[in-house]
């Protein structure tokens, strides 16, 4: 909320490494390449800002003049060149970095664009918006039921899709094919409706957690659905969690409170 990026140190000291400034006004999203070398940071200011992670330079900026929500690169080592961004006048839009061009722009939403994930190894992106559809390639799903969905994580094993309810649930969709919402795998307890609260898994799939607007982290065991565990993580919204991806037992929660915090 500062218009600040911080980069932190996860073992020793866990000092702040560096702090990169540049934006006027908050910090939305954060993307990494492949190698870590390079991130994106999208704003409110209206600018995406690409970063030497080791030197703090800001080495381009895009903008389309609308808030960018969400921005990610391709993950694909051959197309690290390319990012696409979600925008607040319910586009999706692809730059090159390497010539600063639009090459290519989506316009399927009714509302702001919430969130980016690629599927399907790579092959296509699935959006997720206000307006409560999320196409895929052309394709929708559409369900009078459905609620915004602010925030999708994809499984270790890139065959499901979780994804933040605002009817205060997680509710999942197969990343294959038809994308078809798995209704018997719903997980519910937590408080998030009004905030985009984000969710992981663990790096075995064995558990699913999420933030919540209490600031607690709650886990879920992933085959069974039930409540595994819940903590008061922070003293405001718990609106980040973070599965370490080497030590299964450790997670990091961000809040509202303006604290990272490191569980074990």
């Amino acid at each position: 909320m500062d218009c600040r990026v911080k980069l932190w140190e996860v073992y020793n000291e866990r000092r702040c490494v560096r702090t990169y400034y540049g934006h006027r006004q908050a910090v939305r999203d954060i993307s990494f390449n492949n190698l870590g070398t390079q991130f994106l940071s999208a704003a409110y200011d209206r600018y995406i800002k690409l970063w030497d992670t080791e030197t703090g330079e800001c080495i381009s900026r895009f903008t389309s003049r609308k808030i960018p929500y969400c921005a990610k690169f391709h993950p694909d080592e051959e197309k690290q060149h390319l990012f696409v961004a979600g925008t607040s006048d319910k586009k999706i839009i692809c730059w090159d970095v390497r010539s600063g061009e639009i090459v290519q722009e989506y316009d399927r939403h009714l509302g702001a664009v919430n969130s980016i994930t690629f599927v399907d190894e790579n092959r296509r992106f699935v959006t997720t918006s206000d307006d409560k559809d999320i196409p895929v390639d052309m394709k929708y799903i559409a369900d009078p039921t459905m609620h915004s969905m602010p925030a999708v994580m994809l499984s270790p094993n890139q065959k499901w899709l979780a994804c933040q309810s605002m009817d205060n649930k997680i509710v999942i969709f197969s990343a294959l094919n038809r994308f078809k919402m798995n209704r018997k795998k719903t997980f519910s307890g937590h408080m998030v409706a009004g905030y985009a609260c984000t969710l992981d898994f663990s790096p075995d799939m064995s558990y699913l957690m999420s933030g919540d607007a209490d600031g607690k982290c709650y886990i879920w065991d992933w085959k069974t659905t039930k409540l595994y565990k819940k903590w008061k993580a922070h003293d405001s919204v718990c609106i980040g969690v973070l599965w370490h991806p080497h030590e299964s037992s450790k997670v990091v929660t961000a809040g509202w409170d303006g604290l990272l915090k490191f569980w074990d």
